[in-house]
């Protein structure tokens, strides 16, 4: 875990494609995938929901990205609201901001096309 993660914080998660992010970081900003700009959000998820979020939606895809987010710092832009089976789920509606990442986490798969997470602190 980057140092600069603290465990009395409370961080959400988005994946994205490694080209995305690279162009946000050459723009300054990201303004989510396909699915993000169609939907009028950026979908993001918990320590808790990252996994099963990969394994119904980006199973094998490779060149992944997980960013991780400190949540207060999205401020009232961050919306938290029902999706799957009715659980809270964060939504940010506008653009990331590249300085709002706190780590960004190249994601390899395994043999079974699962994606490896790093320590989310959970």
């Amino acid at each position: 875990m980057p140092a600069d993660i603290r465990p009395d914080k409370t961080y959400v998660f988005h994946f994205c494609r490694q080209k995305d992010w690279e162009n946000a970081i050459e723009t300054g900003r990201y303004h989510g995938s396909e699915l993000d700009q169609r939907d009028g959000f950026i979908h993001f998820s918990t320590a808790g929901q990252v996994r099963e979020t990969a394994a119904l939606h980006l199973e094998g895809i490779q060149d992944l990205v997980l960013l991780q987010i400190e949540a207060d710092s999205l401020g009232d832009a961050l919306k938290w609201e029902p999706s799957r089976g009715g659980i809270l789920f964060p939504h940010l509606y506008g653009a990331l901001h590249i300085d709002q990442v706190i780590a960004a986490y190249p994601l390899q798969l395994d043999e079974a096309g699962q994606h490896i997470f790093p320590d989310l602190g959970q």
